[in-house]
């Protein structure tokens, strides 16, 4: 085969998406190698659920037979000392911290591409690849992430900290392609047990989806130490009794034990006295936010362009709200047209220009209340 096209190094989880990555490109004549990341493993995570996802047995001999059967090398990396002090630490503290956090994000940032890159450098090739939904192109000097054609499936909110410098050699072989090709394209090269794979969507980690369960296991006396916290109303009232503060998110219902003779919802979460506050769900809505620890994507940077429009996204399954950026610094101050509901600390804010990713940051802090007046100089840019 004919492989001009350079070498590349594709993240195989076993899966349909990075299977097909990976078989496309290389026959599109590029060089593959085949690599699956072991990040974690389930003696040590714990929980009721047999092993599945990205790092059972399984899926690292299903990534493996891919490479067999196309001819280009596979390897296994082990990540697991890496990938637990870093993601699965940061979990555990940030819950602990009263704040809810997206390990997907931090994993693809600190961990995932970093261990890829090196590896690709030992092994000689030019990029990496993963089965990401999303889009990257070269513009004025930038790197620039956008979504993929596929809206269903767009993961570009899960890539906004990756780095210009490891975008410059990273390829999304699927970003123009929808859910329903990728199927098409597995069956008519005869990889019927891809097709009929069932997709993971837990946090690899947490593979019975009970992060609770987890973080009892995670920290020795956890349940005893915060057992029996109050459940308040934002006048301080108490109106119940709680498991602890850690077990809680920002916008949850259901689950909570208590009867308030309205629909009650997580509105605030105080781990210094281990209160959790419950509202109804106007009381979750939020008109301005902060967000910190930034990485832009199509800009360097938003300071000195006054109020910038985007749509943005305050988590993964959001459809995103019309908001004007303002950079100030290392911060960036949201101001939302409208109210949107449960943002939640620990989370990220990703901000759009029609399609493209502007940057993102980590949420922390919000204003609930009244919608403020537009400024003047937000008037003039709604009206540009």
């Amino acid at each position: 085969m004919n492989t001009t096209k350079g070498r590349v190094l594709v993240a195989m989880s076993g899966g349909i998406d990075s299977s097909v990555a990976a078989v496309l490109l290389h026959e599109q004549g590029y060089e593959v190698v085949g690599m699956t990341m072991k990040t974690w493993d389930y003696a040590s995570a714990g929980g009721s659920k047999k092993e599945t996802g990205c790092c059972s047995l399984d899926s690292i001999n299903d990534a493996r037979q891919i490479a067999v059967e196309l001819g280009f090398p596979h390897y296994i990396i082990d990540i697991r000392d890496e990938f637990g002090d870093f993601v699965i630490s940061n979990f555990t503290e940030e819950y602990l911290a009263g704040r809810t956090p997206n390990p997907c994000v931090l994993c693809n940032t600190h961990i995932k591409w970093d261990a890829l890159l090196r590896r690709a450098d030992q092994l000689g090739c030019e990029f990496i690849a993963t089965g990401h939904y999303a889009q990257v192109r070269e513009e004025n000097g930038r790197y620039v992430i956008s979504k993929g054609i596929d809206e269903n499936k767009d993961q570009s909110y899960a890539l906004w900290g990756v780095t210009q410098e490891s975008l410059a050699r990273t390829l999304f072989p699927l970003g123009q392609l929808r859910k329903t090709a990728i199927y098409d394209f597995a069956r008519e090269r005869g990889f019927t047990e891809l097709v009929n794979k069932p997709e993971s969507y837990e946090i690899c980690f947490i593979p019975d989806n009970d992060y609770r369960g987890f973080l009892r296991r995670r920290v020795p006396g956890l349940e005893e130490r915060v057992a029996g916290g109050e459940f308040v109303l934002r006048d301080g009232t108490v109106v119940g009794k709680h498991e602890g503060y850690p077990f809680y998110t920002i916008g949850q219902r259901k689950g909570l034990g208590v009867a308030l003779g309205f629909p009650a919802y997580v509105t605030a979460i105080d781990p210094e006295t281990n209160r959790v506050v419950l509202g109804n769900f106007d009381d979750l809505a939020s008109t301005r936010t902060v967000v910190g620890k930034l990485n832009m994507g199509k800009f360097a940077s938003l300071e000195g362009r006054g109020l910038v429009p985007s749509i943005t996204k305050i988590r993964y399954n959001h459809d995103g709200s019309p908001a004007f950026l303002e950079q100030k610094g290392d911060k960036i101050y949201i101001y939302f047209e409208e109210a949107v509901h449960a943002v939640t600390p620990g989370q990220a804010a990703v901000f759009y220009e029609g399609q493209d990713v502007l940057g993102g940051g980590w949420i922390e802090r919000h204003t609930i209340g009244e919608i403020p007046e537009p400024s003047a100089a937000a008037v003039a840019v709604s009206e540009s």
